[in-house]
C-alpha cells in the first residue's frame, strides 16, 4: 500500500460527509436579503400631501385663512419655483408635456421588467412613481388654492361691483375708447396684415411687464413683484386650437405664452399669467389686473394692449344690451383698430371650430368650476370689474 493509501485510512475517522442543502429551505444569504422599501423622499411627499388635503377643507371653509396663507406662505411656494425654472429659456412645462406619453411607456416597461417578481416590489414601485402625482396636489393646494378660495378682488380693492347696466357698459366703454384714439397715433400698423407691431422682442416685453408690476404693486398692496421669465411656447401654433393664449403651470411656477396670436394680444396675456404666478388666481381678476398693470406701464405699446383687450371683453356685453350704443362707441374707434380687430377675427377663422378647442373648453371649464368659480365664463366677467372700477373713479 502506498503513501496516499496510508494517509486516506489514517485520517478516515476525521473526515466528515457535508450533506446537500435542501432547496426549499431559504439559505443565510435568501434570509437577509432586504425588503423593498419606500424611498425616503417618497414618504416626506405622501406626509406633506396629507396635511395638504387637510388644509384644503381649510380653505374651503375659510377664506379668511386663504387670504393669509396666500399673501404670508403660499408666495414660498410660488416664487421659488418661478425661481428654479426662470433660468431655462424654455418652457419645462411644456418639455415634460411632450415627453409625457414616452415617459410612461418607458417607466411601465421597466417596472414590468425589474420589478414584476413579487406584488410588494410592484406596489412599491408603483408607490414611488404615483409620488408625482402627490407632489402636484402639494404644489397646487400651496400655492393656488388659497387664492382661488379668498375674498375677491372687488373686495380688496373696496368696489362696488354689481349687475351692470347698458348704461354704464357704454360710459366705461366709452372712456376706453377715448385712451385708444390718444394712443393709436403712436402705434405702428402694418400694411400688409392690418395688425399693429410690437416694437420690441419678447425679453424687452418681459423687462417692461415687470417695471410695470412695481408700480402696480406701489398703488395695490395685493399685487407681488419679484423678477420672472414670461416662456414662449415652442408649439404655439397647435396651442392655437385649443384657443388657449397662456397659461401658468403651478407645479413649475412658470408663466408660458402662446405667441401665435397677433403681437397686440400679447402683453396683455403675459400680464394675465404673470398675474397667476403672483397668486391672482380667478380669470376675471387675473384679466383685470393684467389690464390694471399694462396702464401702468410707461409704455404705449403696452397700454394699448390694455386698453384694446379690455375693449374687446367691453364689446360683446354692451352689443347685446344696447345694439345703438354699440354703434355709436365702434365708429368712435380709429379706423386702424378697426382694421386691427377685423384682421383678428380672420385670423382666427382657422382656429375657430375644432375638436381640439371643444376638449379643451371642456377640461378648463371643468377644472375652473371645481376651484369654485363660475368656469369659462368668468374669463368675460372682467367687465362688471372694469365698470365697478370706472364708477369708483368718478
Amino acid at each position: 500500500m502506498d503513501q496516499k493509501d496510508n494517509l486516506s485510512v489514517e485520517n478516515e475517522d476525521v473526515v466528515e460527509v457535508i450533506e446537500p442543502i435542501d432547496a426549499a429551505e431559504p439559505t443565510d444569504i435568501q434570509s437577509t436579503e432586504k425588503k423593498p422599501r419606500l424611498p425616503i423622499v417618497c414618504i416626506v411627499i405622501y406626509a406633506i400631501a396629507a396635511l395638504c388635503a387637510i388644509l384644503y377643507v381649510a380653505f374651503l371653509l375659510s377664506p379668511e385663512f386663504s387670504d393669509f396663507f396666500n399673501k404670508n406662505v403660499s408666495p414660498f411656494i410660488r416664487v421659488p419655483l418661478a425661481m428654479l425654472t426662470g433660468w431655462i429659456p424654455f418652457s419645462l412645462a411644456e418639455l415634460m408635456l411632450l415627453f409625457a406619453p414616452f415617459a410612461v411607456v418607458a417607466l411601465v416597461a421597466y417596472g414590468i421588467k425589474k420589478y414584476s417578481s413579487s406584488w410588494r416590489h410592484a406596489m412599491v414601485y408603483c408607490l414611488t412613481i404615483l409620488s408625482l402625482a402627490a407632489y402636484v396636489f402639494s404644489t397646487f393646494t400651496l400655492g393656488f388654492v388659497p387664492a382661488y378660495r379668498g375674498s375677491r378682488l372687488d373686495q380688496k380693492m373696496g368696489l362696488d361691483k354689481q349687475p351692470v347696466s347698458a348704461e354704464e357698459l357704454y360710459d366705461t366703454a366709452a372712456i376706453v375708447v377715448t385712451e385708444l384714439n390718444e394712443l393709436h397715433s403712436k402705434i405702428n400698423y402694418s400694411e400688409s396684415t392690418d395688425f399693429s407691431v410690437m416694437p420690441y422682442g419678447y425679453d424687452e416685453l418681459n423687462r417692461k411687464l415687470l417695471d410695470a408690476y412695481e408700480v402696480a404693486s406701489e398703488k395695490y398692496d395685493f399685487i407681488n413683484t419679484f423678477d420672472s421669465r414670461v416662456k414662449r411656447v415652442m408649439l404655439s401654433e397647435p396651442m392655437t386650437y385649443t384657443h388657449i393664449s397662456g397659461v401658468y403651470t403651478f407645479f413649475t411656477g412658470e408663466a408660458n405664452l402662446n405667441t401665435n396670436f397677433p403681437d397686440y394680444t400679447l402683453p396683455f396675456t403675459a400680464a394675465h399669467e404673470l398675474a397667476h404666478q403672483r397668486g391672482i388666481a380667478r380669470e376675471d381678476e387675473a384679466n383685470f389686473v393684467a389690464f390694471l398693470v399694462c396702464i401702468c406701464s410707461d409704455d404705449d405699446y403696452i397700454r394699448y394692449s390694455g386698453y384694446l383687450n379690455l375693449y374687446e371683453y367691453l364689446a360683446g356685453p354692451l352689443s347685446r344690451a344696447n345694439k345703438d350704443y354699440y354703434a355709436v362707441i365702434y365708429y368712435a374707434m380709429p379706423e386702424n383698430i378697426l382694421l386691427e380687430m377685423k384682421a383678428y377675427s380672420k385670423f382666427f377663422d382657422k382656429y375657430r371650430e375644432n375638436i381640439a378647442e371643444k376638449v379643451s373648453e371642456k377640461v378648463n371649464d371643468s377644472f375652473l368650476t371645481i376651484n369654485g368659480t363660475e368656469g369659462t365664463k368668468s374669463y368675460g366677467m372682467v367687465v362688471d370689474l372694469a365698470v365697478a372700477y370706472y364708477k369708483d373713479k368718478d
